[in-house]
């Protein structure tokens, strides 16, 4: 199976390309695609950088003001999608969410390290595959807390650029 392929430029930092896996999460990967096509990424952030962990991103400027779009299913094991079994090791793009297993929105977040906790809990669907280096880089920005409700977010801004599908 040809798997599609995003590009993820970060500016300051380079590019990564990753590969997304339909066969683990299908409406997730189609929501995302469907995102980058329309340039929703564009000049978003990575708001939350935890080193030895992930990069969340996909959901607010770089003024933290929010940037939503509605919630898609859950596709993980424990929503009963036994279909992903797609383990969160490095380079792993997954969905963020709030507890609600059905919130799954724009915000993604790129493994750092491997956090087997996460597996089967949210909606693994893609994988970096150039640009590993990128990841360390963006994983070593100074962080500190934003007002009294956000943490670990990057001090300097972590603007993308774009993600936009190969073709």
């Amino acid at each position: 199976m040809e798997h599609p392929k995003i590009k993820i430029a970060v500016k300051n930092y380079g590019t990564m390309v990753a590969e997304l896996y339909p066969e683990m999460a299908p409406l997730t990967v189609a929501n995302f695609l469907k995102l980058a096509n329309e340039k929703f990424f564009d000049g978003l952030i990575f708001h939350r950088v935890i080193a030895g962990f992930m990069l969340q991103g996909g959901g607010y400027y770089e003024d933290m003001s929010e940037k939503d779009t509605p919630a898609i299913r859950g596709e993980f094991r424990a929503n009963g999608f036994a279909q992903n079994t797609l383990k969160h090791t490095r380079g792993v793009l997954s969905m963020a969410r709030t507890m609600d297993p059905n919130s799954a929105s724009s915000q993604f977040f790129v493994m750092h390290k491997a956090a087997p906790h996460l597996d089967g809990q949210y909606a693994g669907f893609g994988k970096v595959i150039e640009g590993d280096e990128i990841i360390d880089r963006i994983a070593n920005v100074e962080t500190g807390n934003y007002g009294y409700y956000m943490q670990d977010v990057p001090r300097t801004p972590v603007v993308i650029e774009t993600i936009e599908e190969i073709k």
